[in-house]
């Protein structure tokens, strides 16, 4: 059975009370992958995936997902500043429509407004080179929004599932 694509705490109710989310900023040329703890706390950056094919960028994830023996999958959302959804946001659910093809682990889809913009100006004021930052502003992204995924569930109040 295809997994379940849920917005973030609806995905949630799906989710064990315990194990750790993978998250993702999905870019067109890479994929920022971060990870969190078991206990849902603290989300920390894997790695940068150089886009190719969805075959081989699926099994990428979800070997990373074997590994941190995750729960759920956190996709980040690009929502358009007005509330709408344009072609980057198609482009989000089209993937995990495809991704959940594969995975029986619940997605949760989180709202990323503004999070590569808000990572790029924290890694300016840390003086971090242009080229640098071109590097790991996709794994950085990642971590803001399966941090800001993190702290949102933190605030739900407990789990149903």
């Amino acid at each position: 059975m295809p997994a379940l694509i849920l917005p973030l705490v609806d995905a949630a109710t799906h989710w064990p009370a315990r194990g750790a989310l993978v998250g993702l900023d999905l870019g067109t040329k890479t994929i920022g992958v971060a990870v969190s703890d078991p206990d849902r706390r603290l989300a920390t950056g894997v790695e940068t995936i150089k886009r190719k094919q969805f075959k081989q960028d699926a099994a990428r994830l979800l070997s990373i997902a074997a590994e941190r023996r995750v729960v759920g999958f956190v996709l980040g959302l690009p929502i358009n500043m007005d509330g709408s959804e344009g072609p980057r946001a198609q482009s989000t659910r089209a993937f995990a429509r495809n991704l959940a093809g594969l995975t029986a682990l619940p997605i949760g889809l989180w709202d990323e407004r503004l999070s590569t913009a808000a990572v790029e100006r924290e890694l300016i004021g840390m003086d971090v080179s242009r080229a640098k930052r071109a590097e790991v502003i996709d794994e950085h992204a990642a971590i803001f929004i399966l941090q800001g995924a993190l702290d949102r569930l933190a605030n739900v109040g407990p789990r149903t599932a």
